[in-house]
């Protein structure tokens, strides 16, 4: 009867240790797999944004061709505005997504017309659903809401 006691007692340290070492490889993996994402500052601050512009005026020119875009002033760093039909506008804050608090972190158009670029991390996003094209970025540009009407084009969030 000693006998099995003594070695149920060592299968059960056995066990526990086994248990224990499960665990904790889990634990680690969970860890490491975590640090290795692409981007993880994603904290591009919420402001407020509730604007009226009128795309037929001549200051918006630009957009009164499908495939033509503008910036303006509002958001974070910036709104770029881009139509996408007769019909449908979008607008993305400037504010690249790959460490978005560093000073240059701003989106700019670049000479096709169909990507905003990150001048300093490089990262490029297509202007028609604001993805990410190129890394470091691993999340797209933040979109603000848009209406419009035939006339006034609203962007808000």
């Amino acid at each position: 009867m000693k006998l099995y006691f003594l070695v149920a007692l060592l299968i059960m340290k056995h066990f526990m240790k086994a248990i224990f070492l499960v665990g904790f490889s889990f634990f680690f993996c969970f860890t490491f797999l975590n640090s290795c994402k692409k981007d993880t500052n994603n904290s591009i601050p919420i402001v407020g944004v509730d604007i009226y512009i009128y795309p037929n005026l001549p200051s918006y020119i630009n957009l009164n061709a499908v495939g033509g875009w503008v910036y303006i002033n509002g958001g974070v760093r910036g709104i770029l505005i881009y139509r996408k039909s007769n019909s449908e506008f979008v607008a993305y804050d400037r504010n690249c997504t790959y460490q978005s608090s560093q000073p240059c972190a701003t989106v700019v158009v670049d000479a096709t017309n169909i990507f905003a670029v990150d001048t300093c991390c490089h990262s490029k996003f297509s202007i028609y659903d604001g993805s990410v094209v190129q890394s470091p970025a691993g999340f797209p540009l933040k979109a603000y809401n848009t209406s419009y009407d035939g006339n006034t084009l609203h962007i808000y969030n």
